[in-house]
């Protein structure tokens, strides 16, 4: 286990909105909608403090720029599908042990303010089944 996963020590992102084609009825797959992201990524806080190096902890300006620049690539059917693989890419990118991402669309449902997924990942668990 990693320092930064004894620790508990994190960053979180909240609200980061990107327009994509998301859906799987035909309109959604002709106009591009809001998605709302907000990540939990780790950190270990007290040696980051100590260098007041961004060396030492997560770049979240380099994070938000990644993750708005893959959502705006997308086009998946599905929040579920969007969520798994943009935490993979952070995973792997930001060579990450773990990452919470909540994903979510607003005004998806009629009465509802949004609907969306919420999943953690850890860097080496094994493929999920399809």
């Amino acid at each position: 286990m990693t320092d930064t996963a004894l620790s508990g020590d994190r960053i979180f992102l909240r609200g980061l909105t990107a327009e994509c084609i998301i859906g799987f009825i035909d309109w959604e797959r002709r106009v591009k909608q809001t998605v709302v992201v907000d990540l939990e990524l780790p950190v270990d806080c007290a040696r980051a403090a100590a260098s007041d190096a961004v060396a030492d902890t997560v770049d979240y300006k380099r994070v938000a720029k990644r993750v708005l620049a893959y959502i705006e690539a997308s086009e998946f059917k599905l929040v579920e599908t969007l969520a798994q693989r943009l935490a993979m890419v952070l995973l792997e990118e930001f060579a990450l042990d773990w990452v919470r991402v909540s994903l979510n669309k607003p005004g998806a449902i009629r009465s509802s303010r949004d609907v969306g997924v919420v999943i953690e990942r850890r860097r080496g668990d094994p493929a999920r089944p399809r």
